[in-house]
């Protein structure tokens, strides 16, 4: 099996929590290390590799393959370009850039060297999300008029993180949760004909936004997200009405909060959420009326790193484009440019 040595660009909590745990467990990646700044943990965890004093030198080290950005939002085009003009292929976190000019010059740079970019929209393979496929997939709702997708919090204080907090070009709730929630939109549905948009800000000493509700619109059905830190007592985060039932689903993945406690992924049982986390479905299908909870599919966003390894050795599409981190990109733009002037805005 051939061998992908891959670097991270910081070793917070995306990569010590999202990342390199994947890398391990794949048997076609090695981790050769990260640019640590100032906090050097990364050997801590995998004695063997290397902090990186510098950018700089993840770049001219010919060994490495594939480059992690999954630093500050307002980092990813400059770092990301960097990277692929380097010759070395690269995972760009989300928000996967600030603006879709940036998201656009990433993906023809990349087409131009011949070199694979990734979007890593992990979300994808939440065990909710997989399951919410299922159903639509499935067509036992029928044809769909509805679907409002929640990703809320409670949590009133500011971060300590002082890039999430001041304003530039990549803080706010709309560039860090609302990826999640477009990105499945549009991975579900499609790209919508129309978008409407109000983004406040809610938090006490708060400067930037923190409240977002993006409403798409398509040609048949409207589908609505929704982002916030003033949600004590939470909602379905998936509710979807068609013309024959509806489908209710709260949040559920484990897999952040078994990788914050240092749990080790698997291919076995990692993503197996509670029983009583299942969705609740009530349709009729020929006849039949389906009252009560359904299974959850299992998540692992192994999956992700699984297609990024196909893509590079198989010359295969990515599991994540740019052109889906572009799409999203768009609906951003479009949501600020709503908000902004107070009306829909036309695709």
């Amino acid at each position: 099996m051939k061998t992908i040595k891959a670097a991270l660009l910081s070793y917070g909590m995306s990569g010590k929590v999202f990342h390199a745990p994947f890398l391990e467990l794949h048997p076609g990646f090695e981790l050769l290390g990260s640019w640590e700044r100032s906090k050097k943990l990364i050997q801590e965890d995998y004695p063997t590799v290397k902090s990186y004093a510098s950018l700089e030198e993840i770049l001219s080290n010919d060994e490495i393959d594939l480059v992690v950005v999954n630093t500050p939002i307002d980092t990813h085009f400059e770092y990301a370009k960097r990277v692929l003009e380097a010759g070395k292929h690269a995972i760009v976190e989300k928000a996967f850039t600030t603006t879709v000019a940036e998201a656009q010059e990433l993906a023809a740079l990349a087409q131009a060297k011949g070199l694979k970019l990734a979007v890593f929209q992990n979300r994808r393979w939440d065990s909710d999300l997989k399951t919410v496929r299922q159903v639509l997939t499935d067509g036992v709702l029928g044809e769909i008029v509805e679907a409002e997708f929640h990703f809320d919090r409670y949590n009133p204080l500011l971060s300590p993180k002082q890039h999430k907090e001041t304003v530039n070009s990549g803080s706010g709730i709309l560039k860090d949760l609302g990826p999640h929630l477009i990105d499945q939109a549009l991975y579900l549905f499609g790209f919508p004909k129309a978008v409407f948009a109000d983004i406040r800000t809610t938090r006490e000493n708060s400067v930037v936004d923190d409240w977002v509700d993006i409403l798409l619109y398509y040609a048949d059905f409207r589908v609505r997200l929704k982002a916030s830190f003033f949600v004590r007592e939470p909602n379905p985060a998936y509710v979807i009405h068609g013309k024959k039932g509806s489908f209710l689903k709260p949040r559920g993945d484990v897999q952040e909060d078994d990788l914050k406690l240092m749990k080790k992924p698997n291919l076995d049982s990692w993503g197996t959420e509670a029983q009583e986390k299942e969705g609740f479905l009530h349709a009729e299908m020929e006849g039949t009326v389906m009252h009560g909870k359904i299974p959850t599919l299992q998540g692992n966003y192994y999956a992700f790193f699984n297609g990024v390894y196909n893509s590079i050795i198989n010359d295969a599409e990515e599991p994540v484009t740019a052109q889906d981190g572009a799409r999203v990109m768009q609906i951003i733009e479009a949501a600020i440019q709503s908000s902004t002037e107070k009306r829909v805005i036309d695709l």
